[in-house]
C-alpha cells in the first residue's frame, strides 16, 4: 500500500444546500465539482464565504480543498462549504476549534424556506383584500 491518501472529511449544510469537502496536503487550490472556485462561485461575497474558515486559521496556502456540492442554490452552496471547510479544519487539528467556534463558522445556520400556506399568496404574503 504504497502512498496513503491523507484527506480530512467535514460536512456542511445550509438551506437545502449539502457540501462534502475534502482537505487535502497541497498549495491552496479549491475545487467545488471539478470546477475552479472561481468559476463555480462568481460573486465575490460567496468566494469570501468560502475562503473565511481558511483565512482564519492561516491555513490557506497549505490545503487544497476538493468539493462535492448539490441542492439549493449558489449562496446556501457557499454558506454549506463554509461550514464544511471549518469542521474539516477542527478534524484536522482540534486546537482550531475555539478561534472557529468564536468566529461562528461551525455553527449551522437554521434559517431555511417557510413553507407557503393555503389561502395566501406565499408564506406570510396575503392575497389583496378588496372591501367592496
Amino acid at each position: 500500500m504504497a502512498g496513503t491518501l491523507i484527506q480530512h472529511l467535514g460536512t456542511g449544510r445550509r438551506k437545502s444546500s449539502v457540501a462534502r469537502v475534502f482537505l487535502r496536503p497541497g498549495k491552496g487550490q479549491i475545487t467545488v465539482n471539478g470546477r475552479e472556485m472561481e468559476d463555480f462561485f462568481t460573486t465575490p461575497s460567496s468566494r469570501a464565504a468560502v475562503r473565511q474558515p481558511l483565512l482564519a486559521t492561516e491555513t490557506a496556502d497549505k490545503f487544497d480543498v476538493l468539493v462535492l456540492t448539490n441542492g439549493g442554490g449558489v449562496a446556501g452552496q457557499a454558506g454549506a462549504v463554509r461550514l464544511g471547510i471549518a469542521r474539516a479544519l477542527v478534524e484536522f487539528n482540534a486546537e482550531l476549534r475555539g478561534k472557529l467556534k468564536g468566529l461562528g463558522f461551525l455553527t449551522r445556520d437554521p434559517r431555511a424556506h417557510e413553507r407557503k400556506k393555503y389561502g395566501q399568496k406565499g408564506a406570510r404574503r396575503r392575497f389583496q383584500f378588496s372591501k367592496r
